[in-house]
């Protein structure tokens, strides 16, 4: 077995807080960094806080692959044709793969199978949840979302303003119409590379990071990051999901992986490292929980609303607080399962309402 050995000398080398990042980024604009032989990096700008997503090129014998696709933009549609002119090498496009559903990963995929006459692989919970998203925004508003909503104790007029900007949102109704089917375990030898498919959970339903353990290199999609913490959320499909237990079980998968592998993200620059990162990131929500602990010591009861804002202290926009209330559910239903919390679905409210289940100061007794 080998490594990518890139000395700390090589432009662009930075340790910060443990991790290493031993390449300067690309800029978005049609530039690449090449992370090895076959092995290209680019960035697409995306028009929002997060203002960029990281994509890969995988060269075979006869074409190269894409890694994800970036949004749906006028900007990132210019842009793919010339990354292909500039640096493929005269080598078609052969297919794309997307980690998962989410619209920056994807949302271009109709796209670009048109345009390149290529063919779509995809992971089969991914490609239905993306499926399901995508029309399912004619129906924004149904009984059942307002029902989730309500159990959680957000405003009404929160909801609403919520339901209205999903209607707004410009990249939600992109879906691809067919996709070749990816299994956790498979392998997808691609040039001299055996990439074999690792899914994680947690973040998304079935994300599939490659790995190429001979070179030790991971795509690791939004499943690895490094200076963010990916949202971990639960919907009004799935409200007593475990989404944060099952991205705790991923992260102790990616572990298992050699410690001196070179993490691609999405987002972010490439680093090593993970084996820290992976324990970074289990501990920002074992300190999180261990928050909401402290928090249900004081209040004799509340909702998730309540625990939201007391997770989330600053400002959010409808589409944060929609996401941050997602956060905030996958952590009291791991709370609840856990025997720390006991949640009232049945009171005349409809609000669902939480207890602690130990002592606290207010002189509970434990259930």
């Amino acid at each position: 077995m080998k490594s990518i050995n890139l000395p700390e000398e090589s432009p662009g080398y930075v340790r910060d807080n443990f991790l290493e990042y031993p390449m300067t980024p690309p800029m978005p604009d049609g530039s690449v960094v090449e992370i090895a032989d076959g092995l290209l990096w680019l960035r697409m700008p995306m028009p929002m806080a997060l203002d960029h997503i990281n994509l890969y090129l995988v060269e075979d014998d006869d074409g190269w692959f894409i890694i994800d696709t970036g949004l749906n933009t006028a900007k990132t549609r210019e842009l793919w044709p010339t990354v292909v002119e500039r640096h493929c090498n005269g080598k078609p496009i052969k297919g794309v793969i997307c980690t998962h559903f989410h619209y920056d990963h994807s949302s271009l995929s109709s796209w670009l199978m048109q345009t390149f006459n290529v063919p779509l692989y995809m992971t089969y919970g991914e490609f239905y949840t993306l499926k399901s998203m995508s029309s399912g925004i004619a129906n924004l508003g149904s009984e059942q979302q307002l029902d989730f909503y309500h159990r959680t104790g957000i405003p009404r007029d929160q909801v609403d303003v919520i339901f209205d900007k999903c209607r707004k949102d410009p990249f939600i109704k992109y879906s691809p119409p067919s996709f070749i089917r990816i299994r956790e375990g498979e392998v997808l030898t691609i040039g001299r590379r055996r990439w074999q498919i690792i899914i994680g959970e947690g973040h998304s339903p079935e994300h599939a990071c490659l790995y190429c353990e001979e070179d030790r290199l991971l795509l690791a999609g939004d499943q690895l990051l490094p200076e963010i913490s990916s949202n971990i959320l639960v919907s009004e499909m799935e409200p007593q999901a475990q989404p944060l237990t099952n991205w705790f079980h991923s992260l102790e998968k990616l572990k298992s992986l050699h410690v001196e592998t070179l993490v691609l993200p999405a987002h972010g620059p490439v680093f090593r490292q993970m084996h820290l990162r992976v324990q970074q990131l289990i501990e920002h929500h074992v300190d999180t929980l261990d928050s909401i602990r402290e928090f249900t010591l004081q209040e004799t009861e509340f909702n998730a609303y309540q625990a939201m804002k007391f997770m989330f202290k600053r400002s959010l926009s409808p589409i944060e607080t929609m996401m941050a209330l997602g956060e905030t559910l996958a952590h009291l239903n791991w709370l609840e399962s856990n025997g720390d919390l006991m949640c009232q679905r049945s009171n005349d409210s409809g609000i669902n309402t939480y207890l602690s289940t130990t002592i606290t100061k207010k002189g509970r007794i434990k259930q």
